[in-house]
């Protein structure tokens, strides 16, 4: 019965009435309260004195239970706003009210009865209960509002990690149970929330990061789900229960007042059928409730049209976002309400909407326009294609970049992009699976064939297009032509590896490191050193490679380079190999700079001088003792020389004597006949026995004899004075202008006397005017002893022969000097020895073997000219010499340091 009740007043307070019901219900209301005025005062006037006191008393019984309701029902309401809307409702308010009602049950509960104490009692202690379970509820939303504050961040770390994730799959999965956990938070399915998220958990993720961020995630949501959870189990068992039993306790209250007002009711009753006059008080009480019900329907319908006409006025003024009141009215006024409300959002709406179509319009022209600009003006090719190859649009780039004239003139052409197109059709067909599984290309390289049939590399950027069933329909892209790109990228290629190959067939070490000292390239002969593959050792350091056979090697030099940007030029270092084994290196280090200046690489070029090491050592033993041998050869050799030299002077000095001899007989043999002639003229003119006969005959004799003297005389002083002149020059070795022919005729003077004793013909021909600033003695030597070297081995067993000198120019700065006799010649072992020292074939005769070998150094190295053997065996021998005019002065003074 009170649940009943507490309904039926319930659905009153909340139930909204039709005009016509509240109109008709009024005039009801009124009549009934006339006619029970009537009853009632004819009745009630009897006791009302007797009954007033106690009616007071309930009437304060039944006002406290109504606001005790009315308090709790307001309480219950600001809890619920706080634990759903905690930002529109605080908390503070919430225990401020709750405070309020515990005061005014302390203060009411004297005036009651007591079984009315011990129900307010109850009321007190489900009120402290009420209020803890609300703090814990508030302490609970805190924790949540906190959790919350963390969810876009790691929201973001989780959709960041979905983007990251190359299995998409597995990131397909992570959105779908991030989508599961959103709307099972919004439908405030919390268990939900947490299985999606535990399933979320449990997915396996391979990378450790990826997998951090997503249990994060998880338990953040899992977390909020289960205060949630908490709030909802504390929202169910202490209000929702506490509320119920302090509604429970508020209805007995209510019920024992109700109880004793109908025990007073009838005896108040009994009161007014005792007294009449009370029916004229109810009657006066009854056209009060008329007039009150009568201003209740005016307030309910008159007011809230006025409101609602003022609105609609305003809103025909222009005023939009007029407030229209009274919407949530549920009856004829609401509807009214509602439809203006209706009215003005549609207003509201259609004046956006053509604010939004203006802009949309001018955004539209705008974007078509630079659309057109820059479909136009592109310098890429920009084309729409259907899924089955149809070219449908494409920009002027693209027409030229394909050979056409225009975009129409390529569309017209192009039925099939994969055959008309596309080099490769199997590349189209990758395309449109790519474009199939991930609705986009980045990059996609292919062959093209133009209209020509020349062919270029295109690289494609495009998307998918599709219609509201999820179809591609359509493909929209860009391509730029990378031929030159792919032909630079071959040519580095190719350049690499001629690179590569060059430098693996150089015997050293051949490396260049980047600016960490890592290798970047490396030749297979220094790989080989570390034991080591050429690839295997680029983007490793010297101390990783050299620490695999437990040796090292600083990088203090390399560090050097990076620090003065300069070579180091050639230095030498050592360190083991592979094998163990200690290697010397002559080494080179040289910066690679860029376009700034800044180092890029180190270049390395190192040589093995382990050999040339041990070639060093075993040379400078060799070079000690063949210093000690050359200076026991040097002094052999310079003993040699002077007998040599003295020989020759012995044989010159004959062929002197030989050659002065005869005019000296003649002439002594002349000056003893004129003596014996004078003698007997002397006598005869003594004795007086002179004639003129016989002085003349004495006459012509003595003129006969002073010419042969006077020419034999003469003869023997040019003798001299040429033998003179010829040891003086050979005795001189200073540089003087001379002639050549002049020269050359009294060298062979001197050789003359030789050649009667060994049958040979000494002819010389020799150019006039050939002035040189030379060595006279050192040429004179040069010819005697080529002279004797033709006597001793050109003519054996005393054969008659030539020998011819002939002198000549060989343009302004030289002159040739040929020497040859018709002698055996010489074979070609002979030959090639011949300038050798001490290389002789007539050892067994007291040959020295230094004769030509002594002109081979005058004629190279004191005259400063070059020398020319030609000789076969039967044909005699050739030398041709050719020397410079003017000696050269450093070619003389080494000869002579060198001689000396």
């Amino acid at each position: 019965m009170p649940n009943a009740v507490s309904s039926f007043i319930q659905s009153v307070r909340t139930r909204t009435l039709s005009i016509g019901q509240m109109t008709f219900g009024s005039f009801l209301l009124l009549l009934t309260i006339i006619a029970a005025t009537s009853i009632g005062s004819v009745v009630a006037i009897r006791h009302i004195d007797r009954t007033f006191g106690e009616l007071q008393r309930l009437q304060s019984v039944g006002d406290l239970a109504e606001e005790i309701e009315r308090r709790m029902s307001d309480l219950r309401f600001a809890a619920r706003q706080a634990v759903t809307e905690p930002a529109a409702q605080p908390a503070g308010k919430v225990f401020a009210a709750a405070s309020a009602l515990t005061e005014l049950l302390k203060k009411t509960r004297l005036e009651l009865a007591p079984d009315q104490q011990e129900m307010l009692d109850g009321v007190t202690e489900r009120l402290t209960n009420y209020r803890d379970g609300l703090q814990r509820i508030t302490e609970l939303m805190q924790r949540r509002g906190e959790l919350v504050a963390k969810i876009p961040a790691l929201r973001e770390a989780f959709e960041a990690t979905i983007a990251g994730l190359s299995d998409r799959k597995l990131a397909g999965d992570l959105h779908s149970a991030q989508i599961k956990v959103g709307a099972a938070l919004l439908s405030r399915d919390l268990m939900g929330a947490s299985d999606a998220a535990r399933r979320m958990r449990a997915l396996p993720i391979g990378d450790a990061a990826a997998a951090r961020s997503v249990r994060d995630y998880a338990e953040l949501i899992a977390s909020i789900a289960a205060v949630e959870q908490e709030i909802a189990d504390l929202d169910r068992d202490v209000l929702g229960t506490e509320g119920r039993l302090i509604g429970k306790v508020t209805e007995l209250l209510r019920d024992a007042a109700a109880r004793r007002g109908r025990v007073l009711s009838r005896d108040l009753a009994r009161t007014l059928a005792e007294d009449k006059w009370q029916s004229i008080v109810l009657g006066i009480a009854g056209v009060l409730v008329g007039w009150m019900a009568a201003a209740f329907v005016v307030r309910r319908t008159v007011g809230p049209l006025t409101a609602i006409t003022r609105a609609i006025r305003s809103l025909a003024a222009g005023q939009q976002y007029t407030a229209i009141p009274a919407t949530d009215v549920k009856n004829e006024i609401g509807d009214i309400a509602r439809a203006a409300e209706v009215f003005r959002r549609t207003l509201v709406d259609a004046d956006n909407a053509r604010e939004a179509a203006v802009r949309a319009l001018a955004e539209q022209r705008l974007a078509e326009e630079s659309y057109r600009k820059l479909f136009e003006g592109s310098i890429d090719g920009i084309y729409v294609t259907t899924p089955d190859g149809a070219l449908l649009n494409a920009n002027p780039a693209l027409a030229r970049m394909m050979g056409y004239d225009s975009p129409a003139e390529l569309i017209r052409a192009t039925a099939d992009v994969s055959t008309t197109i596309y080099l490769d059709p199997a590349k189209r067909e990758e395309y449109r699976e790519l474009m199939q599984r991930d609705g986009m290309v980045r990059e996609f390289e292919y062959q093209a064939r133009k209209r020509s049939g020349d062919v270029l590399w295109l690289s494609d950027s495009a998307g998918a297009v599709r219609d509201e069933a999820g179809n591609v329909i359509r493909y929209e892209g860009a391509v730029r032509d990378i031929t030159d790109q792919k032909r630079a990228e071959q040519a580095v290629a190719a350049s690499r590896l001629l690179l590569q190959q060059v430098i693996d067939t150089v015997p050293a070490v051949i490396n260049v490191k980047d600016t960490e000292l890592r290798y970047v390239l490396m030749n297979r002969y220094m790989a080989g050193v570390f034991g080591i593959h050429p690839r295997d050792a680029i983007g490793r350091t010297t101390a990783e490679l050299m620490s695999r056979f437990g040796s090292h090697k600083t990088d203090a030099n390399d560090k050097r380079v990076l620090a003065t940007g300069e070579g180091l030029g050639f230095y030498e270092e050592e360190y083991r190999d592979a094998t163990g084994a200690t290697r010397q290196w002559l080494v080179n280090k040289m910066p690679l700079k860029d376009a700034d200046g800044e180092i890029e690489r180190i270049v390395t070029v190192a040589l093995d001088i382990g050999e040339r090491k041990r070639g060093e050592l075993e040379m400078r033993q060799a070079k000690d003792a063949a210093e000690a041998a050359l200076r026991n050869l040097r002094e052999t050799q310079q003993s040699l020389i002077e007998a040599e030299k003295l020989a020759a002077l012995g044989r010159l000095v004959a062929g002197v004597a030989h050659e002065v001899n005869n005019p000296v007989g003649i002439s002594l043999t002349v000056a003893s006949a004129l003596e014996r002639k004078a003698a007997v003229f002397a006598t005869e003119v003594a004795r007086g026995e002179l004639k003129r006969s016989r002085l003349n005959e004495f006459l012509e004799t003595t003129r006969d004899a002073s010419s042969q003297l006077v020419a034999n005389l003469n003869r023997a002083a040019e003798l001299i004075q040429s033998f003179k002149q010829v040891a003086a020059d050979r005795n001189y070795s200073d540089q003087r202008l001379f002639d050549l022919g002049d020269l050359t005729e009294q060298v062979v003077m001197s050789l003359r006397p030789g050649l009667r004793k060994h049958n040979l013909t000494l002819n010389v021909e020799c150019q006039p005017g050939l002035m040189m600033n030379s060595y006279p003695g050192p040429y004179g030597q040069v010819l005697t002893n080529l002279f004797l070297n033709s006597v001793a081995h050109a003519f054996p067993n005393g054969r008659a022969g030539t020998v011819e000198i002939e002198v000549r120019a060989a343009g302004n700065d030289h002159v040739v000097v040929a020497y040859s006799d018709d002698g055996c010649g010489m074979s070609l072992d002979v030959r090639r020895r011949a300038f050798d020292p001490f290389f002789t074939t007539r050892r067994d005769q007291g040959g020295t073997g230094l004769g030509l070998h002594i002109v081979y150094n005058i004629v190279t190295n004191r005259l400063g000219g070059r020398l020319e053997l030609d000789s076969e065996p039967g044909n005699g021998t050739r030398i041709l010499m050719t020397l410079p005019r003017t000696a050269p002065q450093e070619r003389a003074e080494l000869s002579a340091a060198s001689g000396s």
